[in-house]
């Protein structure tokens, strides 16, 4: 398909998808959340969200019929992300399920998708954990000092990550690690595989797993990996080509990750709209007062547009189509006006903003994320930047 043919609906598509997720999510109001953060060390896994999730097919969404998934486009599953956020849910707590089956289904063996996709699709198998970033990496993947070193039946894997969510609450990790030392190749973006593990069996063999204490209920770790075995058929594709892969699933991720901030932009959208109509000071709605109705108006027509830009990134995913540039800047904007409208909704709401009740303050810390991780704004800009806009790299 040729640019000139894409299209892209601009209407409230897939309703009866948004109408059916609108409706598992009044069975996790806000009592539910406000529940999971008050235990240590910052917050419980929502299980029982990510059952209700999983039976419903919901994280099954972009794996294909043929491996027992419902075999929608992205943009299926980004609005499946946007209403659960729209809600006042947190959609991520299931979303890398969808991106990370992803290098499965593009790269990995007819038996590794046979065995795997099916277990994922049913729920028998939790793909929740990514393991790529690390404390002294940050963002500079190629610079990843975890090693899968050869053995004479597979591969011993050392290293470390942080930042790697939900992994205690994962049966298989995404891992990428160094197969080549970045001194013995020709670029620096070789060397690097990816590996599909059993966190399970890890665990027994040199796997230690620890919570990081967070302002946010991610159910974020620290993973350390200590002469851990995994067999050769944990490699997903060609040895040294993990970076590219992953790479290449990362437009999935912008794309699913900033519908997910959409939906929270609507959120406080509505919430600010509601509370500004009703809310009553000085004998008129506040709503009526410019310092309250145009921040609103302002984040709410932003966010219009960040939805026109995640339509478009979504739609040229979807057709096959060259979608860097547009997914990173679905990314950016969606990211951008979620955090205008989050703030919008904080001073409304006034003094009742920091009220747990309220649920405000705890979405508000959830909207913030979304401009550090899983990409940070900077790094968005500097892609722009130079890979759109032609001029130097910036780092």
């Amino acid at each position: 398909m040729s640019a000139s043919e894409l299209s892209m609906s601009l209407e409230e598509d897939y309703p009866e998808i948004r109408e059916q997720v609108a409706r598992l999510c009044a069975d996790f109001p806000g009592d539910y959340w406000r529940d999971l953060e008050k235990q240590p060390p910052s917050g419980s896994y929502p299980t029982a969200f990510i059952e209700a999730l999983t039976e419903s097919g919901y994280l099954a969404a972009l794996i294909p019929e043929e491996f027992g998934g419902a075999g929608l486009p992205i943009r299926g599953g980004a609005v499946i992300l946007e209403t659960l956020n729209r809600m006042g849910c947190s959609a991520a707590a299931g979303h890398a399920q969808m991106y990370t089956m992803g290098t499965i289904l593009r790269h990995g063996s007819v038996q590794q998708k046979a065995h795997f996709l099916p277990k994922i699709a049913s729920g028998e198998l939790r793909l929740q954990a990514f393991g790529v970033t690390e404390p002294t990496t940050g963002s500079d993947t190629t610079q990843i000092k975890t090693k899968a070193e050869k053995t004479g039946d597979g591969y011993v894997i050392n290293g470390q990550k942080v930042w790697t969510s939900r992994a205690q609450h994962s049966d298989l990790m995404l891992l990428l690690a160094r197969t080549t030392p970045a001194d013995q190749v020709e670029k620096k973006t070789h060397g690097i595989s990816t590996f599909l593990i059993d966190l399970n069996e890890a665990q027994k063999n040199g796997c230690t797993i620890t919570p990081i204490d967070a302002m946010i209920n991610h159910n974020t770790c620290e993973v350390f990996f200590d002469n851990v075995p995994i067999p050769a058929s944990a490699l997903i594709g060609e040895e040294g080509r993990g970076f590219r892969y992953i790479l290449d699933g990362m437009n999935a991720e912008r794309c699913l990750t900033a519908a997910e901030a959409i939906g929270s932009g609507r959120y406080f959208i509505e919430k600010s709209v509601n509370y500004a109509n009703e809310r009553v000071v000085f004998n008129r709605p506040i709503g009526q007062n410019q310092g309250i109705q145009f921040p609103i108006a302002q984040g709410h027509a932003e966010l219009e547009a960040a939805d026109l830009m995640v339509r478009k990134a979504c739609a040229m995913f979807d057709a096959g189509l060259p979608c860097g540039g547009e997914a990173n800047m679905a990314r950016l904007l969606a990211a951008e006006a979620s955090w205008k409208c989050a703030e919008a909704c904080f001073s409304a709401h006034g003094g009742f903003a920091f009220a747990r009740e309220y649920d405000i303050e705890r979405k508000w810390r959830e909207t913030r994320l979304s401009r550090t991780a899983p990409i940070s704004t900077n790094l968005i800009l500097g892609y722009v930047g130079q890979h759109i806009l032609g001029m130097p790299k910036s780092y």
